[in-house]
């Protein structure tokens, strides 16, 4: 991850450099586990170190109740309990937060407990002062596109075959995509994929990422019974795999700067 940060903090201050009169939205994609968050981290820790004003923004933090989602999911779709995919964020507080920094306004920032399933209460989210310098916005689909409707027509993995025969989830959340998504990934100024070397490796990674936060919250003395076990993953990342295979292959044709990762998330080469 060090030749990583290397290479997209060198890009970052070259952007940095551009005359623009507010703060440098980035957008980092990756899919789970490829190291956005870690990379995030690392770019604040430098940049700040130099002097600039650096916040995070997850799109993960996004995400919206388990309320909301059953909500979605009886008028929708059952597959919208599950949160990841686009319509399971609240998009709006996404565009409200990126738009006040833009504007020199203070901005509030949620936070989301994945062990909970649950947003954190508001009363803990964090306010971001301006004037800012960098704001990194990092997420899995951040920068996605919507697919043209004729690739929504077959079933990718068992998930889609199985419970979404119909095409119905799939749809709205390529609908989902070309419209509220549209508006709040049109305030990223530049954008960073973090490519993987192949799908398959994803549920490697998010194990990975499920164990990290199992060791965490033994440390913190929490129950960590409701994380998912290899076989749960497994299934989980089938909710992501449609967009991720989307965004590998089409989004390093437009992105300022793709690295691409081998199993290890070593960079192998940018472009």
């Amino acid at each position: 991850m060090t030749e990583s940060l290397d290479l997209v903090a060198t890009a970052v201050a070259r952007w940095l450099a551009e005359p623009r009169g507010r703060p440098l939205v980035l957008g980092l994609c990756g899919p789970q586990g490829s190291g956005k968050s870690t990379l995030a981290g690392g770019l604040k820790t430098r940049f700040e170190r130099d002097g600039k004003r650096v916040a995070i923004l997850s799109l993960d933090d996004l995400y919206l109740s388990g309320a909301a989602r059953a909500v979605l999911a009886a008028r929708v779709h059952p597959l919208l309990r599950t949160r990841g995919v686009p319509l399971t964020h609240d998009v709006a507080i996404g565009v409200a937060a990126i738009s006040a920094l833009r504007e020199g306004r203070p901005a509030r920032f949620p936070r989301f407990d994945k062990a909970a399933d649950e947003p954190v209460p508001e009363v803990a989210w964090e306010t971001v002062e301006p004037p800012l310098d960098l704001l990194i916005f990092e997420g899995w689909c951040v920068g996605a596109r919507p697919q043209p409707d004729a690739a929504l027509a077959e079933p990718i993995n068992p998930l889609e075959r199985e419970e979404d025969s119909g095409g119905t989830w799939r749809r709205a959340v390529n609908a989902a995509l070309a419209g509220p998504y549209a508006d709040l990934f049109a305030l990223i100024d530049r954008l960073v994929l973090l490519a993987a070397p192949d799908f398959a490796i994803v549920a490697d990674w998010r194990l990975e990422q499920e164990l990290t936060l199992r060791r965490q919250l033994l440390a913190e003395g929490r129950d960590p019974t409701g994380l998912m076990d290899q076989a749960a993953i497994a299934r989980f990342v089938q909710h992501y795999e449609r967009l991720t295979r989307a965004i590998l292959a089409e989004m390093p044709d437009r992105a300022d700067l793709t690295i691409h990762l081998d199993h290890r998330r070593w960079a192998r080469e940018t472009i």
